[in-house]
């Protein structure tokens, strides 16, 4: 089973967002969750268990959940109010026709409360989106475009990885023997260039690309 990324995404009662990222648990490479932006303002970012997955079809995942479930699991993005400081600007001497002057300026901190936000990645696991960074041995080689899971065990058998300059783009399909560290901005390859060039491509030719 394919999980694309930035893909459209179904809900049984129709159209609900599009995958962003994917939540990998790296030490047994598994798949646990995807994440799905809904379509509708304010565009919310939901959690759903890979469990909740029923088919993959060329650039379209469907969800066995209704649209109503899905804005009941657990949200992505927290946004949290945290104190900062915040320089004002108040004017000293100074003056003349139309435009005013105020030299020198003499700077005060103001504490105020601003939003954070907080991806809400379970601890252990890693968020990888499409486009993330892939590196072989020897340096940069594309970035991801999406994984191949069993979906039995929901165990990542392949990385689908995207290489290339606009009009020769392809896609590499990459064993899991080969990947190595897995980093949230960085995926890296036990292969080297050379390598990576013997394993099967196929052309990109996806309406989300």
């Amino acid at each position: 089973m394919e999980i694309p990324l930035h893909a459209q995404v179904e809900c049984t009662d129709g159209i609900c967002g599009r995958s962003e990222y994917v939540l990998i648990d790296p030490l047994i490479d598994q798949v646990t969750s995807l994440v799905v932006r809904e379509t509708a303002f304010p565009n919310t970012e939901y959690i759903v268990p890979v469990e909740v997955i029923s088919e993959t079809i060329a650039d379209t995942i469907r969800l066995r959940c209704s649209k109503a479930k899905l804005e009941k699991m657990r949200r992505f993005v927290k946004t949290t109010f945290v104190e900062a400081k915040v320089p004002l600007m108040s004017p000293g001497y100074g003056g003349g026709m139309g435009t005013y002057y105020y030299l020198p300026f003499v700077t005060a901190d103001m504490t105020m409360k601003v939003p954070k936000d907080h991806l809400q990645i379970p601890p252990g696991e890693l968020g990888v989106t499409r486009g993330t960074r892939v590196e072989a041995t020897d340096g940069y080689v594309g970035h991801v475009d999406e994984f191949v899971v069993n979906p039995k065990n929901k165990h990542i058998t392949h990385l689908v990885m995207r290489e290339g300059h606009l009009w020769g783009q392809k896609d590499v399909i990459i064993p899991l023997s080969a990947i190595g560290e897995t980093q949230e901005d960085t995926v890296f390859l036990k292969l080297d260039k050379h390598q990576i060039e013997s394993l099967p491509t196929f052309p990109v030719q996806r309406r989300w690309s």
